[in-house]
């Protein structure tokens, strides 16, 4: 079992910043891939950008690309994403996920999930 616990969102202005944190426990995650994903009120949740914890290699939805970094801390089990530019359309719960896998995966195909983060962007 891998637990997921999301901190970090919030109610910004367009054009702000944040940064999201998930503390990850429970296995090595050496094997693993992590991934960002959000769900907009009445939408389905989506893929927003992912990593592979062993070697960095890093996957981004295109609506994200350019604004938002997806990073990890080997030492703190701790995976980020700094998102920059925020538009209101980034508006969602934003959820970490993790999956037992060599690459990337950029459908909702995960093993573990947290519990949400609300960020809220307002014009």
């Amino acid at each position: 079992q891998v637990q997921l616990v999301e901190s970090g969102g919030g109610s910004v202005q367009a054009g702000d910043s944040l940064r999201l944190s998930c503390a990850a426990s429970g296995r090595t995650l050496s094997n693993y891939v992590m991934g960002w994903f959000r769900q907009a009120p009445g939408k389905e949740r989506e893929f927003v950008a992912g990593i592979r914890w062993i070697g960095g290699t890093t996957v981004y939805a295109e609506a994200v690309k350019g604004r938002f970094t997806i990073s990890r801390d080997n030492a703190k089990n701790t995976l980020y994403m700094q998102m920059n530019s925020l538009k209101p359309e980034d508006t969602a719960v934003y959820y970490c996920a993790a999956k037992e896998s060599l690459a990337v995966v950029n459908t909702r195909r995960y093993d573990y999930w947290g519990q949400g983060t609300q960020v809220t962007v307002s014009s």
